[in-house]
């Protein structure tokens, strides 16, 4: 009997282990989430549709699922979805014409909150100090309305907004401060405001006009590029790429472009690289001169980055339908992967 019952209760303890083993499992696979250690892309969508989504790749480009915002939590994202922004465990999906930002967690694309009073045309965003700071477009027929709203993280509440010029746009950080690019909204500007963690604008920095795109060297340096007005306006100027010294807050040099030169989506790895007229440029950082050779030629991006030695792109085809999600070596400039993604890609966020 005795036997009988110390094999029952090594059994049990056994099965119990193996039932611990397995649930334990289960917490982990769940807490990583299936959109772990891959690419989201934004896509915006039809406008006035509300076909706004978000597209997962895996970073070996071997699998893609697009909408999984809708698939997770079976409803639609919005019209327009503008950009991400990360913070922690949690993903700020910015939906411009739906007037919201819509909070998910980032590796498993299950709702945790939306934020949908205090935005008028929300843009992008940057955390600063444990806060978000959004830019905001405001009213497209009012050009003294537009700010920057200010997030607390934990509760999701706007708790406070900042008066800034006209089309304020890309905005990026470094530990101490927040740098809003003016690309003019639904005119065009050309300064950067410069924003400290009081939620106060410091001042603000004459750049190149339409600035489009800010990135950060290693050194620190913030690099901003200007894509110069468009010809339309009847008044067409040169694109332009300024240095700001984040300790001063000063512009330390700048590069002129040619006059119907408009170069945009400037990123940052190792050396800079640009997007103009179906080319991708490379320029060296202490370098005294623009590139005059492209390094890849015959794409169409909409948006790019540079990630570990890859150059990431999406093309937008014909504006209607699905679009392209393009990779490509940067030690030999050559085409590596692509997958279709949603209606308008917009926007790549390395999600690990």
């Amino acid at each position: 009997m005795k036997i009988k019952k110390h094999l029952i209760l090594g059994l049990s303890l056994v099965m119990l282990a193996f039932s611990c083993s397995n649930d334990n499992d289960n917490i982990q696979t769940e807490a990583s989430g299936a959109y772990e250690d891959g690419i989201l892309i934004t896509n915006e969508g039809n406008y006035s549709q509300g076909n706004g989504s978000v597209s997962f790749v895996s970073t070996d480009f071997s699998y893609a699922e697009n909408t999984i915002f809708s698939n997770v939590n079976g409803k639609l994202l919005g019209d327009t979805v503008q950009s991400i922004e990360f913070y922690e465990d949690l993903a700020f999906i910015i939906v411009n014409n739906s007037q919201k930002i819509e909070v998910v967690n980032r590796y498993t694309f299950k709702s945790v909150a939306t934020i949908d009073s205090g935005l008028n045309n929300p843009r992008y965003m940057t955390v600063l100090l444990g806060k978000g700071y959004v830019t905001n477009w405001g009213d497209g027929s009012d050009p003294s309305d537009d700010y920057v709203a200010v997030i607390d993280l934990n509760t999701f509440a706007i708790t406070t907004t900042i008066s800034v010029e006209e089309g304020p746009e890309r905005i990026v950080s470094n530990a101490t401060t927040a740098y809003v690019a003016h690309k003019g909204g639904y005119g065009q500007n050309n300064i950067v405001s410069v924003i400290d963690a009081n939620a106060t604008v410091l001042k603000t920095i004459t750049v190149g006009d339409v600035p489009n795109s800010m990135a950060f060297d290693n050194l620190g340096q913030l690099y901003v590029l200007a894509e110069g007005k468009p010809s339309w306006t009847q008044d067409e100027t040169a694109g332009k790429l300024s240095v700001i010294d984040p300790t001063n807050n000063t512009v330390i040099s700048s590069l002129d472009f040619a006059i119907d030169q408009h170069p945009t989506n400037l990123t940052y790895g190792e050396s800079l690289y640009y997007y103009m007229s179906g080319k991708v440029y490379k320029y060296d950082v202490d370098s005294t001169n623009l590139p005059s050779t492209a390094v890849i030629e015959g794409v169409n991006f909409n948006y790019m980055t540079v990630n570990n030695g890859v150059l990431y792109g999406v093309d937008a085809g014909d504006y209607t339908n699905n679009g392209i999600f393009k990779s490509y070596d940067l030690a030999t400039y050559t085409a590596k992967n692509s997958k279709e993604v949603g209606i308008i890609p917009g926007g790549i966020y390395f999600n690990n």
